[in-house]
């Protein structure tokens, strides 16, 4: 009995002991994570960014890979592209001065309108034998890469910023908005091929939509790189407009409509507008899903929709708008099928529009906004 006593104290002794180093130990680590809590927390989102930064890396050394390959294919030269590619990634646009607003409109336009022209001498400069269609891809093509080496460089310099001052303040902002940004960058990744191949993307969803209901018709060029045919519908003459495909351009659509609208003078008036575009969906909501409703539907820094907004108040038209919903990383990613059987859903309801705000003899514009790659008339 005496015996068995004794080695329960001893376990109780080693216990006790145990405890008291467990104790320690744990009084130890409060201790140090009360002192050191940001600084440990500041090198785990590092880390983090770290993993990140690499990766966001790799797509961009990708991106200007596919560049450089993508300009000696269409160029068909045997020199090398690549001191002229990354010269076209570091581009740039200083914006107007906007401390006295009157006329920054006209003064962004005439920026926008000078970068366009540059990025188009570049490329051909670059690859002289390309097709029209072909330069308006490479086009586009070398933009997205454009944004994948923003991207990476603007996280880098958060990245070594954190690092050089251990600030967690410095080191959150980029580490907070970190998966929305991987989103957008992940969308670039998948545009890079589809701008190479030609192959249309999301954001092409209003431009397939006016090549349905124009498909078969005679067209014409209205503005720079936009195309208009007369489609009869239901006793009503449809003027329907898009950007000039299969190569990748937005046109000038604010153009298009203003001289749509301004040549019509001694010919019936233009009773209504209808745009069509892609739209960010919120979470929750369907990819594909169209709804309607009122004003200018078109997306960019907001020099074209200023124009239309302008036409159509000058020229007293009601503007309607039809869009079709997609998430952030559908916008220049290939069109998913979702995307694609929503055009016909669109189709429909600017009929059913058409018919319901308009009369027989009346002409309506319809305007298919978005990227044409991919899209002939």
């Amino acid at each position: 009995m005496i015996k068995v006593f004794l080695q329960v104290g001893q376990l109780l002794q080693n216990q006790n002991d145990l405890g008291m180093i467990l104790q320690t130990l744990f009084s130890l680590s409060f201790i140090i994570y009360l002192f050191y809590a940001q600084r440990i927390q500041a090198m785990t989102m590092l880390r983090q960014v770290e993993g990140t930064l690499r990766k966001v890396k790799e797509i961009r050394d990708e991106g200007r890979r596919i560049s450089i390959e993508t300009v000696k294919e269409f160029g068909k030269s045997e020199n090398d592209p690549s001191t002229e590619v990354d010269r076209f990634l570091e581009h740039f646009m200083i914006p107007p001065v906007s401390l006295d607003p009157a006329g920054i409109i006209g003064k962004l336009g005439q920026l926008v309108n000078v970068r366009e022209s540059t990025f188009e001498a570049e490329v051909r400069a670059m690859a002289p034998e390309a097709s029209d269609s072909e330069v308006n891809n490479l086009e586009n093509l070398l933009e997205a890469s454009l944004a994948l080496n923003v991207y990476y460089k603007v996280i880098r310099h958060f990245y070594l910023l954190g690092k050089k001052t251990m600030n967690i303040y410095v080191i959150m902002q980029i580490h907070m908005i970190l998966p929305m940004i991987v989103r957008e960058i992940e969308a670039y990744s998948s545009a890079l091929q589809a701008f190479k191949a030609g192959m249309p993307i999301g954001d092409g969803v209003g431009a397939l939509v006016a090549a349905k209901m124009m498909h078969g018709h005679e067209w014409k060029e209205v503005a720079k790189e936009m195309v208009a045919a007369e489609v009869p519908y239901n006793g009503r003459t449809l003027i329907v407009i898009k950007a000039k495909g299969p190569g990748g351009s937005v046109g000038k659509p604010g153009d298009a409509v203003e001289n749509i609208l301004n040549g019509r003078k001694g010919k019936q008036k233009v009773k209504a507008i209808i745009m069509v575009d892609a739209a960010g969906k919120l979470e929750g909501e369907p990819t594909g899903g169209v709804a309607e409703g009122i004003g200018a539907a078109i997306g960019g820094i907001g020099v074209e929709g200023y124009k239309i907004d302008e036409a159509v108040k000058a020229h007293k038209i009601p503007l309607y708008a039809v869009v079709i919903k997609q998430d952030i990383s559908h916008v220049v990613a290939p069109m998913v099928v979702e995307l694609y059987n929503a055009c016909d859903t669109a189709v429909e309801t600017i009929k059913r529009m058409i018919d319901e705000k308009t009369e027989e003899g009346d002409t309506v514009l319809v305007a298919g906004i978005g990227n044409t790659v991919g899209v002939a008339q």
